[in-house]
């Protein structure tokens, strides 16, 4: 070896070791029971009726899932006029109104339903309710495909959107209404919890759902970003920014004291997010694949020696059946 290289080799200052970092990783997350039967109705309507196939707005509000059955042949459209004669039309997880569908049986369109079972429970509650002479207060967001797809179900005028306690108490029914309170299945549990003892105190006579209408997989996802959260410096949340559970899940590690981000991958971290940091959280809504939460460990992986850790609070077993024309 000769003089200068070793001179050179002497003086390189050693290599800084990397920090450790726990990850905790909350479980229930990802996917739902909804959101797998929504996906495998594109995929077998692909293979049924060849591509393209045509959904009609966003399937799941995850742009890597549409990404991925648009490479498949999936199209997504807005608006059923989108959509041309002949061709087949798949209808998102969140639900549609009622005008939809019979837009395209109008149209002999060949369609198939991809509306998740517990909001079409909600969709016959609502009728329900209406035919009971019910006049309807509905808990959700404005604007989401699921308040729109809810609203549709009924005549218009027999359902009123709130959002907040301050909503209700902006309500004028009578003591004499015959009320009903029904809610979007993507809410904050806590929130919602508080609307519900508002609009009772105000209207003791208002009738609600037998069951929740919040849906199994939002509770579970919120109940195990509480039990993660308190014991994390940082909390990521793998989901769209369109994404209701997802949105709600970043609360609710908020409302835990600790700081949160919303993610759609692994390549939206900043190594400065790390800093001081020696715990993070991580979970991911409804509509994210669990190859997205590993691909974050991956990035995370980069920067620090990662020790995961998963912390269950629930088990999920729920199964969904496809639609009877994709399973002939």
């Amino acid at each position: 070896m000769n003089a200068p290289f070793q001179d050179a080799q002497a003086k390189a200052p050693d290599r800084a070791p990397r920090l450790p970092l726990t990850v905790l990783i909350a479980a229930p997350r990802g996917f739902c029971a909804g959101v797998d039967r929504a996906i495998e109705i594109v995929e077998r309507a692909l293979e049924k009726y060849g591509a393209p196939v045509y959904v009609r707005h966003e399937i799941v509000h995850n742009r890597f899932v549409v990404d991925n059955l648009k490479a498949k042949g999936a199209i997504f459209v807005e608006e059923l006029d989108d959509v041309p004669d002949d061709m087949p039309v798949v209808f998102s997880a969140h639900g549609v109104p009622k005008s939809v569908p019979a837009e395209a049986r109008r149209r002999e369109l060949t369609y198939v339903d991809a509306t998740c079972p517990l909001v079409s429970k909600v969709h016959r509650q609502a009728e329900r309710q209406v035919e009971a002479g019910r006049h309807i207060i509905f808990i959700g967001h404005k604007g989401h495909p699921e308040v729109i797809g809810t609203f549709g179900q009924v005549p218009e005028g027999q359902m009123t959107l709130v959002e907040t306690v301050a909503d209700v108490a902006e309500l004028d029914f009578t003591p004499e209404t015959p009320l009903a309170f029904l809610t979007q299945t993507t809410l904050s549990v806590d929130d919602t919890f508080k609307v519900v003892a508002a609009l009772k105190e105000r209207f003791p006579q208002i009738v609600g759902p037998k069951a929740e209408d919040i849906c199994y997989a939002t509770s579970n996802r919120q109940m195990a970003v509480k039990l993660v959260a308190p014991g994390s410096d940082l909390v990521l949340v793998i989901g769209a920014p369109n994404s209701s559970n997802s949105v709600r899940l970043v609360e609710v590690a908020e409302r835990c004291g600790t700081t949160a981000r919303l993610i759609q991958r692994g390549s939206d971290l900043r190594p400065e997010w790390l800093d001081g940091v020696g715990t993070v959280g991580l979970t991911a809504g409804a509509s994210a694949p669990e190859s997205l939460v590993r691909e974050v460990v991956d990035r995370l992986g980069e920067w620090r020696d990662v020790e995961e850790h998963t912390l269950v609070t629930a088990e999920e077993k729920m199964v969904f059946k496809l639609p009877r024309q994709l399973t002939a």
